[in-house]
């Protein structure tokens, strides 16, 4: 906590760190399932972290023993909406469709079940503490991961290993999600949301119009191939903004000084 600015409290406590957002699940009594109200204040809060230029990560975590037990079955047995009808390009949580140009680093502890992990799986980076846990146990409920983990797990992880997370529902532990690269990192458990912020802060300290390209990069066109003339398309988009930009020519300048450049976003 030290050197963080609280900005707001509720469900979803949201910090500023430098020029990182550190953004808490805040429903540590319930493993910070999620309901209608942490999914409007989760939205919420990376949208207006979006919107802030000076703000260049973001850092998600879970308060309590646990990152995020997925959605709260017991709100949802009550009638509680899924969606958010206001903003149905959000998605499930406030974020699962959200497309946020700022970098995310899941700060994943305890265990990411069910909806928990495909909120890390929308994130670009996560970092795993080494007892925690993670999961898709939807079929043993007579659900399925609706909210992208089923398509984004075989995206990260080879396809039959996927196909067993997501038809027994069984979990994953901590080495075998390192060992099959669904994860950036995997620290002590008393190391995860520092790791993650140091992280998200060596993010930060980069460009930021060349990181954010890098993002949409990532994101967009990872599955397309290069032979494809979209995907160049697309790229040459990015070339346009970024390396015409004035923190293009800072960044050169300040390499060719040997001094730390001064980023202005623009």
């Amino acid at each position: 906590m030290s050197g963080a600015e609280l900005i707001r409290d509720g469900v979803v406590r949201l910090e500023r760190v430098g020029a990182v957002a550190r953004i808490t699940l805040n429903r540590p009594e319930a493993r910070n399932a999620i309901n209608h109200e942490l999914s409007v204040a989760l939205g919420t809060a990376l949208a207006e972290v979006d919107a802030d230029p000076t703000l260049r990560a973001i850092v998600l975590q879970g308060a309590g023993a646990a990152f995020c037990a997925g959605q709260d079955l017991k709100a949802l047995d009550a009638g509680e909406p899924l969606g958010l009808p206001d903003h149905p390009d959000w998605g499930y949580a406030g974020a699962v469709r959200h497309r946020i140009d700022t970098p995310i680093v899941a700060a994943v502890h305890g265990f990411a079940f069910g909806g928990g992990l495909e909120l890390a799986l929308s994130c670009d980076l996560i970092v795993l503490g080494e007892s925690a846990r993670l999961g898709l146990p939807e079929v043993t409920l007579g659900l399925f991961a609706a909210a992208g983990g089923v398509p984004r797990i075989a995206q990260h992880i080879p396809p039959k290993i996927a196909a067993r997370m997501v038809l027994t529902g069984e979990p994953l532990d901590s080495a075998e999600a390192g060992r099959w690269g669904l994860v950036s990192e995997i620290v002590g458990d008393d190391r995860v949301a520092g790791r993650a912020l140091e992280l998200a802060e060596k993010i930060a300290a980069n460009g930021p119009l060349a990181v954010q390209a890098s993002k949409r990069i990532l994101r967009d066109l990872t599955t397309d191939s290069t032979w494809q003339p979209g995907t160049w398309a697309a790229i040459d988009e990015e070339i346009t903004t970024v390396f015409a930009s004035a923190d293009a020519a800072e960044g050169v300048s300040a390499f060719i000084e040997k001094r730390r450049p001064e980023w202005r976003g623009r």
